[in-house]
């Protein structure tokens, strides 16, 4: 496996010195061949990603405890990449003298300027990429925070409506029992008016029984 990513080393080295020395020419070209050569550069910086992403595919079969030194290279090749992609894409803008000042009718001093503002600007669209990346950025982990929260409340409504089911089956449970105590009293006070009743025919009999017998001569 090292075999293959030394090989993918190797054709990257070439390419991004090839690369490297096709940019620095674009800026004084003609337009028409610096046309062909921005083409050209373009299609060798896809060669050279496409060589990147084999070279990461290779690096994630090695075993973790030998990946931390090729994953250092490969940081240094990516951030290579990146330097090499920022200069071609000033080259593109960086016209030579003589073909600004006839595209600018203007002097050195001007087409100057006017090649300082443009890198200028080329400088604030990459710092608002930036800024555009760290928003996205921003905007997924507020995404994810909000599916937590979402997922977090849905449990919770899962939770309040298990607890309503109990507070219902309680509710149920306590009317039951309440009938049944209902019940139970309502017996108790007809036993206790049975004996009552019982209890004063009883009184009112012995009365009787006395009366009767302190009238016989």
């Amino acid at each position: 496996m090292s075999s293959d990513f030394e090989g993918y080393e190797q054709d990257f080295a070439v390419l991004t010195a090839e690369v490297t020395g096709k940019i620095a020419r674009v800026p004084r070209l003609p337009p028409e061949e610096k046309k062909q050569m921005v083409a050209n550069v373009e299609k060798q910086l896809e060669e050279a990603k496409e060589l990147l992403e084999q070279m990461d595919l290779e690096v994630r079969e090695i075993p973790p405890q030998s990946r931390g030194m090729y994953s250092n290279r490969m940081r240094s090749y990516k951030q290579e990449m990146g330097k090499l992609e920022k200069d071609f894409k000033r080259s593109r803008i960086a016209y030579s003298d003589e073909v600004r000042n006839e595209l600018l009718g203007d002097d050195g001093n001007s087409s100057e300027n006017q090649r300082a503002h443009l890198l200028d600007n080329t400088e604030r669209l990459e710092r608002s990429s930036r800024r555009l990346e760290a928003g996205y950025q921003i905007a997924v982990e507020t995404e994810q925070i909000g599916q937590e929260m979402l997922e977090n409340l849905s449990h919770d409504r899962e939770k309040i409506q298990r607890a309503r089911e109990r507070l219902r089956e309680t509710d149920a449970n306590l009317g039951k029992s309440s009938r049944i105590l209902t019940g139970m009293l309502r017996r108790i006070i007809q036993n206790r008016i049975l004996i009552v009743s019982l209890a004063i025919v009883v009184v009112i009999t012995i009365l009787m029984a006395i009366i009767f017998s302190v009238r016989r001569p």
